[in-house]
């Protein structure tokens, strides 16, 4: 039996008008997502892209906050990072449906018929049958009610730790650069993981995406100035002002001074202001000496002067 979600669609468009700003939603997915033998392994497997530190609760954040916290002569690059903040939200929808898909034949207790064939790999992996499954689903039924979750694919809450949203432009771009090249890494593993069509369809749509998010944030840098304008961030930092004798040069901290040589340890520095050098790495301050501790530190006696 095949399941087709295209039922509701809480993704949404940003709309300005003279008079408001709003966001409205469309009740169709962004892509259809098709389930054609429920897996709750996978589904689990898949919360790790809705509620990963790679995952689409954190991109989706992470341009929300980069674009309400953008100071800039234009609102250009706002206006880009809320539209894209925007269609992470129906990426999320996507998953989300998926995850609720692949539950839906999900055991709800150890005696239901089926449960054996869903667990008959973890038993014969040495794991206690029981474990499996409560570690399948145990809060996708207890407090999704067979749904998905903002969590990760261990359950853990996703906490927003892991949103960057600097107010420099550049730096924001190079963290996006990073958050999309780690979740489309997530989700090609995701991808080699099914053996359901439908999944495999809606990842290879995902990863497309995330493709062009990369060559999105790295047009912007490039539109910026590229390295030689940009760098080093802040670039709005005198540089005369940094130690001059520190700001290019490799430390080889290896006890005999070796080094792995590379574009790193010779020639033009990146942004094109200075030379690569390697530097043996040895001490340059002295041994810190803090002192007696204090009578009311709660140190021991021994410790007090």
């Amino acid at each position: 039996m095949e399941w087709n979600a295209f039922w509701p669609r809480c993704s949404m468009t940003i709309s300005n008008t003279s008079e408001q700003n709003m966001y409205y939603h469309d009740k169709r997915l962004q892509y259809p997502v098709q389930v054609t033998k429920p897996d709750p392994a996978f589904a689990r497997m898949l919360q790790q892209a809705i509620g990963g530190v790679e995952g689409e609760i954190r991109v989706c954040m992470q341009y929300f906050f980069q674009a309400w916290g953008n100071r800039a002569p234009t609102t250009k690059y706002r206006d880009m990072l809320l539209h894209t903040a925007t269609e992470e939200l129906g990426h999320i929808e996507m998953l989300a449906t998926a995850v609720a898909l692949n539950l839906d034949k999900a055991p709800t207790h150890l005696q239901e018929e089926g449960v054996k064939d869903s667990i008959v790999g973890a038993v014969m992996g040495g794991e206690n049958p029981r474990q499996s499954i409560e570690g399948i689903i145990h809060k996708n039924l207890l407090s999704g009610g067979m749904a998905a979750m903002p969590m990760d694919s261990d359950g853990v809450p996703f906490n927003m730790s892991h949103i960057y949203a600097s107010g420099n432009v550049a730096a924001d771009m190079y963290c996006n650069v990073a958050a999309e090249s780690t979740g489309r890494v997530l989700a090609v593993r995701l991808f080699n993981a099914t053996h359901d069509e439908g999944m495999k369809k809606m990842l290879h749509y995902m990863i497309a995406r995330d493709t062009m998010h990369q060559q999105q944030w790295l047009a912007v840098i490039e539109e910026l100035g590229a390295e030689a304008m940009n760098l080093p961030i802040p670039n709005s930092f005198p540089q005369d002002m940094e130690d001059q004798q520190n700001n290019y040069n490799f430390y080889a901290t290896s006890v005999d001074g070796t080094f792995p040589e590379g574009r790193w340890t010779s020639g033009p520095s990146m942004d094109g202001k200075g030379e690569f050098t390697v530097f043996r790495n040895e001490p340059l301050g002295d041994e810190p000496v803090m002192g007696p501790a204090r009578p009311d530190s709660g140190a021991q006696n021994q410790q007090i002067g």
